[in-house]
């Protein structure tokens, strides 16, 4: 029996912790919260830090010393693949390198690797202080995404707009330095066109890209000057030969970075008829995207590839071929802000045939502020539907239907 290593313990990571343990592999998990999601089902649980890669390994060596073995590590919903490179690296396990790991937790470095392999991307800069960005604004009179260099979960991330709708600089500055570990933010240009989201398993560097999703920011005029995704639609709208464009970029990402085997997830978008990267990130997705719309739009088991490419088991191409393209559409609860009163439709909304998986993470009494980056929607639905209206129709219905009351106290 093999055994593999979960690096993050989030409720995210839950479907993949049983799939593993359903396809007859053990299981650990490591995270610093001792009430992590994943550690009720886990074979064994490691208390350490997620963003810490030596202390992740000094447990995962305890737990070795005490005659266990460990075939594979991977995280799913959690952007800490540097932690999983340094389990990897120390065990040689198959994996990335701690390089291109580190690399794509650093948007700045990132982004310059990216430029350095001849991937098409966005204008973006450095932000030294709050007059830099002045600066840099009055450059700049096109729409502009302020983001942390080193966050994630569109924590921090704003838009600063053309130049006749800036934000205050100061403010905009502080806001987004606020959510970077190292202090440091980035400016980039907005390109207008259609964002799509894109997962691939890399196999002896051949890209693989069965998760296509168009990504739907229908709140961003609402939710100004955050931004906060409101789900995705598969399959995507996108002519065939744009699709073809995506993926290319997506591979000549995928070199770029030196990901030769291994999971690199992308944020695309195509504008005036090119494909660009304004993010990849070289670990399983969250949102339930690789475990739930992944399969249910293309009837490939992404997660089980992934699972079995980081104990070492051979994963063939054909695997990772889509089956079918089946309608799915999913999207998120964005309740009033206050302290939640009422939870009303759940066990109805979650019956329903076209609804294949609904959660509500809030519960009577929390306190639900207002929704300014990803962590804080407070749940999801992905429904199903024989076209992309219908699909569309039942997530929106269920959003309806499932009541998060609140109260400002």
């Amino acid at each position: 029996m093999k055994t593999i290593l979960f690096v993050g313990g989030g409720i995210e990571t839950v479907p993949g912790v049983r799939q593993a343990q359903a396809m007859g592999y053990r299981v650990w998990v490591s995270d610093r919260n001792p009430q992590a999601p994943c550690f009720a089902m886990a074979d064994v649980a490691l208390v350490a830090d997620t963003y810490n890669g030596p202390e992740t390994l000094a447990a995962v060596q305890k737990q070795l010393a005490q005659g266990e073995t460990l075939d594979g590590a991977l995280c799913l919903g959690s952007d800490v693949p540097a932690t999983v490179a340094t389990v990897t690296e120390a065990l040689g396990l198959p994996g990335i390198s701690l390089q291109t790991a580190r690399t794509a937790m650093d948007k700045l470095a990132m982004k310059d690797c990216l430029a350095a392999g001849g991937v098409a991307l966005p204008w973006y800069q450095a932000v030294s202080d709050a007059a830099h960005l002045a600066d840099l604004c009055a450059q700049h009179p096109e729409a502009l995404i302020l983001k942390p260099v080193d966050s994630r979960g569109a924590r921090g991330v704003l838009q600063l707009g053309a130049a006749d709708t800036r934000l205050d600089t100061q403010w905009a500055y502080t806001y987004s330095r606020q959510f970077s570990p190292s202090g440091r933010v980035m400016v980039e240009a907005f390109l207008d066109g259609p964002q799509i989201s894109t997962e691939s398993l890399v196999l002896d560097g051949v890209v693989h890209t069965p998760g296509f999703s168009d990504r739907n920011y229908s709140l961003m005029a609402p939710l100004a000057p955050h931004v906060v995704e409101d789900g995705g639609d598969l399959p995507s709208f996108l002519a065939e030969q744009d699709q073809a464009l995506i993926r290319a970029e997506v591979a000549r990402a995928a070199a770029a970075m030196g990901v030769v085997n291994g999971v690199i997830k992308g944020d695309m978008v195509l504008s005036a008829g090119r494909a660009y990267v304004i993010e990849v990130a070289t670990r399983l997705s969250g949102g339930y995207f690789c475990t739930h719309s992944i399969p249910l739009n293309t009837g490939v088991d992404f997660v089980g590839c992934a699972i079995r490419w980081a104990v070492g088991e051979g994963v063939r191409p054909a695997e990772l071929k889509p089956q079918y393209q089946r309608h799915v559409c999913q999207r998120y609860f964005f309740p009033e802000p206050g302290q939640v009163t009422a939870v009303n439709g759940e066990a109805e909304v979650a019956a329903r045939d076209e609804i294949a998986f609904c959660e509500v993470r809030v519960q009577v009494g929390d306190d639900i502020g207002s929704i300014e980056n990803h962590p804080g929607r407070p749940g999801l639905v992905i429904a199903t539907g024989a076209t992309r209206a219908a699909a569309q129709a039942a997530a929106e219905a269920a959003v309806t239907d499932l009541k998060i009351t609140t109260t400002k106290g």
